[in-house]
């Protein structure tokens, strides 16, 4: 039997707002005020626990090392670790704040993923993201990588890619930018990659703010995984959207199973998009359409309404979890009793405090990478990872033992910070079973 394993991302004991995200507007507008790492972790442990009570398979992926003082050596600080924090704090502030990101926990960037029934080969292959557009995103994929294959580290099972070329024309943003619809997760499905610009630069483009992902790293990781070209749909993503803050597809549209919850504005050829959806899906496709009228797209993005999590429960009926600023949004609130009412298969919402992750601009899809393995796939990953109450627990003492309360962007230059980040990730990782994956471990 197979399932969806919504993998999310542990908060790291970096998590700030540093504002370093050009084109969220979360991201922009909160730049500078002062984060609860503790908090965020604390929030993003109870969405896991609250979807594993729903009878859904969860896991966790740890976050990165941060300060990332190996790249800051790179570029030129030297002497002690103290040292490169100082100096790179003082000398190159904005570069310094990019090495202590904490937005690897958002993990729907951390890789694109086909699940054994749809590959040529009947593995599951993971490609990690490179996410070359933000600097201090592109520095994840090397640590991820590590990170996936010491949880998927069976080669006759998974397949494990690299991030592809770092270079804009390979632009590659994981699968926030990917939909993969299916009768059931068991079944061949049909992969969706949305992107926001041709590599060559023809054709419509943002003019406000980066469009990041490029149809090239799309057809490169459809070739990488194997997949039937006559399954895989390329959707170009509407540019006026990008330019209002949307800027991965996961902002403005959100599938699962036979259904895709969009907002009008989504792709930029609409009618084209869905004929093209409808023509590898077959009739059993549910589009559920949001009009500009109903939501426009400055308060789908100030609410995040597309930014929820569309779930398969057990029963077979699909929910929909959406962050808490949803709920006090009488626009999205009428939407969502409209949608309920209707005839599909969402017959439920569900409301989570995500607070400190939605001021830097990560919702409920940003927080999570869905994996569908079926039974012997997830015997054959590290154990450690997977959430139950025991491991809840667990983490929730690891978190309120090793993180702060209260952090400003001033505070990352505290060289504590770096200690007490390599002491919470060493003890993590033997929590989780996972050995060795970070720099500092592996030096």
């Amino acid at each position: 039997m197979h399932h969806e394993v919504n993998f999310d991302g542990l908060v790291g004991p970096t998590h700030n707002y540093a504002g370093l995200s050009f084109g969220n507007v979360a991201s922009q507008s909160n730049a500078a005020s002062a984060s609860s790492p503790r908090a965020a972790a604390l929030q993003g442990l109870a969405k896991m626990r609250r979807l594993a009570g729903l009878g859904l398979k969860q896991a966790v992926l740890p976050p990165q090392e941060r300060p990332d003082v190996a790249t800051l050596r790179r570029l030129g600080f030297g002497g002690s670790d103290a040292a490169v924090i100082a100096a790179a704090s003082r000398q190159a502030p904005a570069l310094f704040q990019a090495c202590c990101s904490a937005s690897s926990m958002w993990t729907a960037n951390a890789a694109t993923i086909a699940p054994s029934p749809d590959t040529a080969d009947g593995r599951v292959h993971f490609t990690t993201a490179n996410l070359v557009d933000r600097f201090h995103r592109s520095l994840e994929h090397p640590t991820t990588t590590r990170v996936l294959r010491a949880i998927f580290r069976d080669e006759r099972r998974f397949a494990v890619h690299p991030a592809l070329p770092a270079h804009a024309h390979f632009g590659d943003e994981g699968a926030a930018n990917h939909t993969r619809l299916a009768p059931q997760h068991g079944a061949p499905g049909v992969h969706v990659f949305v992107y926001g610009r041709r590599a060559g630069g023809d054709g419509p483009a943002p003019s406000r703010y980066p469009a990041r992902q490029t149809l090239e790293a799309c057809t490169a990781v459809a070739r990488l995984h194997g997949l039937d070209p006559a399954r895989s749909v390329f959707i170009q993503q509407n540019p006026a959207v990008i330019d209002a803050g949307v800027f991965h597809n996961d902002v403005i549209a959100v599938g699962n199973g036979q259904v895709l919850f969009a907002h009008e504005q989504a792709f930029l050829d609409r009618d084209a998009a869905h004929a093209a959806l409808r023509a590898a899906c077959g009739e059993g496709l549910t589009i559920v359409e949001v009009g500009s009228d109903e939501v426009p797209v400055a308060e789908a993005v100030r609410s995040y309404l597309f930014n929820s999590q569309l779930l398969t429960l057990p029963d077979g009926r699909m929910a929909l979890l959406l962050p808490g600023e949803c709920e006090t949004s009488a626009p999205v609130r009428a939407c969502l009793e409209r949608v309920l009412a209707a005839d599909n298969p969402i017959v439920q919402v569900e409301f989570a405090n995500l607070r400190e992750s939605m001021r830097n601009g990560g919702g409920p899809a940003c927080l999570r990478l869905r994996v569908v393995l079926e039974d012997a796939e997830i015997a054959a990953a590290a154990p450690g990872v997977f959430l139950d109450e025991a491991l809840y627990a667990r983490l929730v003492a690891w978190v309120e033992k090793h993180y702060r309360d209260r952090l400003g962007v001033a505070d990352l230059a505290d060289p504590a910070l770096l200690d007490e980040c390599r002491r919470a990730l060493d003890e993590l990782t033997a929590l989780l079973g996972l050995g060795a994956v970070y720099p500092f471990q592996l030096a």
